[in-house]
């Protein structure tokens, strides 16, 4: 007799995943200063970090439309949580090892960025393929795990540092090391299933002729600058509009936003059935909007402030929002669908806080105007998703036509 498969132990399997994808992104921007006033790194040279960190998941996401389905999704997702701790336990050793400490970090954060590539890559199709009937509302609690992660990363660190020290971060990477090596048994175990939508998969190159697969990868784009945008500025955000500060900006600006971020995944995950993706998203986009709009012209800092923290809660939906409604439009889209929505989102997550930062600074460091620009992405979001309810409402029509 074939035993009961347990699909809840792939759950969560999946929800310490993306906890260990936000301890892999917020915990080395909270030593930056450190870096720089124990190794004597550079501001310049340590801006390097996040941009290594997020290049290298490009490049992953890339490469893994070419691997994945080869290799398998159990291989492939116990190497993510084995390179994501491998690279958080050399963050405290190689910088001592090297001559030069800042290379022994980049090598560090490229071993932690490749095992969170593949995080991303594979825990939503891993999702996705298990038989869960409630699909959409699984993706958006599972997506949450990214903000209580993130929120649990900067607080505990922070609780730490008050508590020992921050002279002792090395100890404390090795403790958060620990959340994916355990996690590593939990993949081995567990349930996998293929993701093949019913049938073989249509094929990168298929893939990449159907229209309606672009207007998805805007989708991502769009949603992953919304974002990273503020999520990336909130900090500084809230340092300049309140003046408080640098390290009680660090962690409200952060924490406020990942809170709100986490609250709205839950929410959707629990009503989601009572509700139409597409017209959550398009209503989350019309409040995004709204919140950069309120974040970058109010003249009253408390209300900039309530524009940055609920800015989070419009985002919520958007990113796991459009890995499901690409999973609708494209169900034969595979692993390698999965692989570049991950691509595009990254790709949004690098391009929107970019150019934040670059308008922000030919404007005279006036991070406002860099925001009031950024909000074309969440309006570029909106359209897009106007011309998919076009594009269903045409289908609908045409399909009532043939049946009558």
């Amino acid at each position: 007799m074939e035993t009961k498969k347990n699909y809840n132990h792939t759950l969560i399997a999946c929800y310490l995943g993306f906890i260990t994808q936000a301890i892999s992104a917020n915990f080395t921007p909270l030593l930056f200063l450190t870096f720089k006033d124990t190794y004597g790194i550079s501001l310049e040279m340590i801006a390097l970090i996040p941009m290594v960190f997020y290049l290298s998941q490009l490049i992953i996401d890339l490469l893994a439309t070419k691997f994945a389905d080869k290799l398998g999704y159990r291989g492939c997702v116990v190497a993510s949580q084995v390179l994501s701790a491998a690279g958080l336990i050399l963050m405290a050793i190689l910088p001592e090892v090297f001559p030069s400490p800042f290379v022994g970090i980049i090598i560090s954060v490229v071993i932690y960025a490749i095992g969170s590539g593949l995080i991303e890559v594979l825990v939503s199709p891993i999702v996705e393929a298990c038989p869960f009937k409630n699909k959409d509302g699984v993706m958006s609690l599972l997506h949450s795990f990214y903000c209580w992660g993130a929120v649990a990363v900067i607080l505990g660190s922070a609780l730490f540092f008050a508590i020992f020290g921050i002279a002792n971060w090395k100890i404390l990477a090795i403790i958060w090391a620990l959340v994916p090596l355990a996690n590593v048994f939990n993949f081995i175990f567990c349930p996998i299933e293929k993701l093949d939508g019913g049938g073989e998969s249509m094929g990168v190159k298929k893939l990449l002729g159907t229209p309606i697969f672009w207007l998805m990868i805007v989708l991502m784009i769009c949603a992953g600058s919304s974002e990273i945008m503020m999520a990336q500025w909130a900090s500084a955000f809230v340092e300049s509009a309140l003046g408080v500060p640098k390290n009680i900006g660090d962690l409200v600006g952060p924490c406020l936003f990942a809170a709100f971020m986490g609250l709205s995944r839950l929410i959707y995950g629990k009503f989601s059935e009572k509700l139409n993706l597409t017209t959550v998203m398009l209503v989350s986009g019309l409040l995004c909007i709204g919140c950069y709009l309120l974040a970058s012209l109010s003249p009253l800092s408390v209300l900039g402030l309530i524009g940055c923290a609920f800015c989070g809660f419009t985002v919520g939906v958007m990113w796991p929002g459009s890995i499901s409604v690409s999973s609708q439009n494209c169900p034969k889209g595979g692993t390698a669908m999965f692989a570049f929505l991950a691509l595009a989102g990254d790709f949004g997550g690098m391009v929107g806080p970019t150019m934040v930062g670059a308008i922000s600074e030919t404007a005279g460091d006036n991070l406002k105007i860099g925001l009031l620009i950024g909000t074309v992405f969440p309006v570029i979001l909106v359209i897009s998703l106007l011309i998919l309810k076009g594009i269903k409402k045409k289908g609908s029509m045409a399909e009532s036509d043939q049946n009558n």
